[in-house]
C-alpha cells in the first residue's frame, strides 16, 4: 500500500504544521510530503528543514493565473492538503482536482467569526468584547469562499471573566495542536477504505 501524502500550505511561523510534521514522522502509512507558503520568510519553512521536508515558495502570480502550483501537487501524488494559517484562498483549479480533501483549521466556532480578515488575535479580542461563553476550534473542508466549507469536527473551550487576548489564544492553540493532526489521520483512513472499497 502506497503512503498516503499530505502537503500543507502555511503562510506564518507554523506552529500546527509542526504538530502535524511531528505526528507523522514515523508513521508507517502517511508523510508530509512537501510544505508551501506563499512568504519566503515565513518560520515554517525552517520548520520544514528541520524534519528533511522539501518546501516551495509560491507567488500570487503562481497561484492564481498558473497550473504550476496544481501540477506540483499531481507530480507529488498528494492525496490530500492541509492549511495550516494559510491566508489565501485556494483556486478553484485546485478545489476542482481535490474534493473534500482540502481542509483548513479556524480558531472558532463556525459560522461565527468567519469570513476574509477573520484570524487569529482578531477573533480573540472580537470574542471577549462580545462576552461570548465559549469558543473554540473548527476544522472544515475548503471551498471557494473564506471558512464557508462543510465542518468536519468542532472542539471549544469555556471563556473566562480573566481570559486576555494571549490566554484565550493560548486555550485555542492547545486545541488546535491536540485536534487536528489526529482528525487529519482519520479523514486519510477513511479515504484508504473508500478507496479500498471501489
Amino acid at each position: 500500500m502506497p503512503l498516503k501524502r499530505i502537503a500543507i500550505f502555511a503562510s506564518g511561523s507554523g506552529s500546527n504544521a509542526q504538530l502535524i510534521m511531528e505526528h507523522f514522522k514515523r508513521h508507517k502509512e502517511m508523510e508530509v510530503a512537501i510544505v508551501l507558503s506563499n512568504r519566503a520568510d515565513s518560520y515554517v519553512l525552517q520548520r520544514a528543514d528541520n524534519f528533511e521536508i522539501p518546501t516551495h515558495v509560491f507567488s500570487k502570480e503562481e497561484l492564481y493565473h498558473s497550473s504550476t502550483i496544481l501540477q506540483l501537487l499531481k507530480n507529488l501524488d498528494i492525496d490530500i492538503i492541509v492549511l495550516a494559517g494559510f491566508l489565501w484562498l485556494i483556486p478553484e483549479n485546485i478545489i476542482r482536482q481535490y474534493p473534500k480533501r482540502i481542509i483548513n483549521i479556524h480558531p472558532a466556532l463556525l459560522p461565527k467569526y468567519g469570513g476574509k480578515g477573520m484570524y487569529g488575535d482578531i477573533i480573540h479580542e472580537t470574542v471577549i468584547a462580545n462576552h461570548d461563553l465559549e469558543t473554540g476550534i473548527t476544522i472544515h473542508y475548503v471551498n471557494e469562499t473564506f471558512d464557508e466549507g462543510e465542518i468536519i469536527y468542532q472542539n471549544k473551550c469555556l471563556v473566562e471573566n480573566t481570559d486576555t487576548t494571549e490566554k484565550l489564544a493560548y486555550k485555542v492553540h492547545q486545541l488546535e495542536h491536540l485536534h487536528y493532526p489526529r482528525v487529519i489521520e482519520d479523514l486519510l483512513k477513511k479515504t484508504e477504505k473508500a478507496s479500498l472499497a471501489l
